[in-house]
């Protein structure tokens, strides 16, 4: 009896064993077996493409800020902290790139792995929160401009954005523990997802991390500029505080950030959540999972792209930095004097140049 006991329990321990070995081959798409060698071009291309649009971009905008002789007003705050998280995601994507042009292996260890999978939603969650804090920014400027002067302060505006990269990095310190590294056919993988075992608590951490870090800021964009435009459509004697300048730049923020959403986080959102509740209910439609992990690794592009949009809200909401910064261009191009200014030696400016 003891002996038939044995036996049956080495063969349920196999039975695991061998249960186990089927999740590490296919990982999250249960039994079902398809092709993601689109990856290989469309993923490393894109990523390319964003690093070399964005790195420059971003660059330019740090460059023009540092340069800034007068003092940066809130929401150049709130753009250079923006520019940063692009920054510091940018410089993940190098691995991205070979990553995927390799067929998906990837060779740079498991805290890399993590470090890169931790970059992206920093600067995704880190991207919708300050666009959150501009949006309220123009909102008090255009609909309350006198009662709202003092939590329009500089001070505010720096604790505001340190709050955001707390917030950030307290949110993500869970994709820390559930991005892994592990073999499939011999192949190193790094996923952003959890392991089978613990795909129910990253499901739940997953679609908390959508209420708190995208629908809930999404809301709050929304009531900010829909009270915006309907103070903007209002005849101007009605806003006698409001000038033309800064109504032009309140809608040029209005629809450049509606666009950002529309286009990076929404698809990426919409396609993510769909995923991730397929993968959940364990369907067994291969057909079905297969689009929904097409859809949400198609739409991961989209969300760099705001990378190399979010420099375009620094140069439409601060409408002289663009004739500042080719100004500048021409004139260290040229060799002359950033500033314009003669009688000044062009050695001495060199050096307080930065890095």
């Amino acid at each position: 009896m003891r002996e038939a006991e044995a036996v049956e329990a080495i063969f349920k321990e196999a039975s695991l064993e061998m249960e186990k070995l089927a999740l590490n081959v296919s990982k999250d798409h249960g039994a079902c077996h398809f092709s993601e060698s689109y990856k290989r071009v469309y993923l490393s291309l894109t990523y390319s493409l964003i690093f070399m649009l964005g790195m420059p971009l971003n660059g330019a905008v740090l460059w023009l800020s540092w340069r800034q002789t007068k003092p940066w007003s809130c929401a150049t705050i709130y753009l250079v902290n923006l520019m940063v998280a692009d920054i510091l995601y940018m410089l993940s994507l190098p691995l991205l790139i070979i990553t995927y042009a390799m067929g998906d292996t990837w060779l740079f260890g498991e805290m890399l792995c993590r470090l890169v999978r931790f970059l992206f939603y920093a600067n995704l969650y880190s991207s919708i929160l300050l666009l959150t804090c501009i949006s309220i920014h123009r909102f008090l400027g255009v609909c309350h401009p006198l009662s709202s002067l003092s939590y329009r302060s500089h001070r505010l505006a720096w604790q505001a954005a340190a709050a955001t990269w707390t917030l950030v990095v307290l949110q993500l310190l869970p994709t820390l523990v559930f991005s892994h590294t592990d073999y499939v056919n011999g192949q190193m993988i790094c996923y952003d997802t959890a392991s089978p075992e613990n795909f129910d608590h990253f499901f739940a951490y997953s679609m908390v991390l959508t209420l708190s870090g995208f629908v809930f800021p999404s809301l709050v964009i929304l009531g900010c500029y829909s009270l915006m435009v309907k103070s903007l459509t209002n005849p101007v004697k009605q806003l006698p505080t409001t000038g033309h300048t800064a109504r032009a730049k309140s809608i040029r923020t209005i629809l450049l950030v509606c666009s950002l959403f529309t286009l990076c986080f929404v698809p990426f959102h919409i396609a993510r959540s769909f995923y991730l509740f397929i993968c959940f209910l364990k369907s067994q439609d291969c057909q079905l999972l297969s689009a929904a992990s097409m859809a949400y690794k198609m739409c991961r592009p989209l969300v760099s792209v705001s990378s190399c949009l979010n420099p375009v809200l620094y140069f439409l909401s601060q409408g002289s930095n663009r004739t500042q910064l080719l100004q500048k261009l021409r004139q260290n191009k040229a060799g002359e004097h950033p500033t314009g200014v003669e009688g000044t030696p062009r050695g001495r400016q060199i050096q307080v140049l930065p890095g």
